[in-house]
């Protein structure tokens, strides 16, 4: 083999691993994110006790949705901070919603005890809702606006409390 042919050789391995690599990393389930300012994809599931609920059954407020999961430790990290600003905002037209890709049921139930979730959660252990938005890090967390339109993207854990998040939320608020 010349040397010639040896570097052909090697570009066109480098290439075929490059090819690889990109196409393998891309997230499981849809390949497209939901981008800023699109309309938020609409999903129905059921609450703990039953009753199916979508998301556009709160369409006229401005929605969080967090997806995240009990054993995803940065979901961990941020659930108290989130509990206070559901909390904060919960008369002030903003709707907090939780959705679980936990597929334990126990694990799921344990988690919203032990933390004493104050806000809407539901379960989605087929990650259907995740794979909507395009999600594929866990926290990821959607703001909605009143409009039905997605505002922001926040991916992994965030403190939710911060002077930054609570002057952006009263900024959205603000403005709607």
């Amino acid at each position: 083999m010349t040397a010639r042919q040896e570097l052909a050789a090697k570009f066109s391995l480098m290439g075929f691993v490059l090819f690889f690599v990109l196409f393998f990393s891309r997230p499981p389930g849809q390949y497209r994110s939901v981008k800023l300012g699109e309309p938020a994809p609409n999903f129905t599931l059921r609450k703990d006790d039953g009753q199916p609920t979508s998301l556009i059954d709160y369409r006229g407020k401005i929605v969080v949705l967090n997806l995240w999961a009990s054993w995803c430790v940065p979901c961990v990290d941020e659930i108290p901070s989130l509990m206070q600003f559901a909390d904060r905002y919960k008369d002030k037209g903003v709707v907090v919603l939780g959705i679980s890709r936990d597929e334990d049921v126990e694990a799921y139930k344990e988690f919203l005890v032990k933390y004493q979730v104050n806000f809407l959660t539901m379960r989605n252990p087929s990650n259907s809702v995740g794979e909507l938005f395009g999600t594929y890090k866990l926290p990821e967390t959607y703001i909605i606006s009143r409009d039905g339109h997605v505002v922001n993207k926040i991916i992994g854990a965030t403190d939710w409390a911060s002077e930054q998040m609570l002057s952006y939320l009263d900024s959205l608020l603000a403005a709607s």
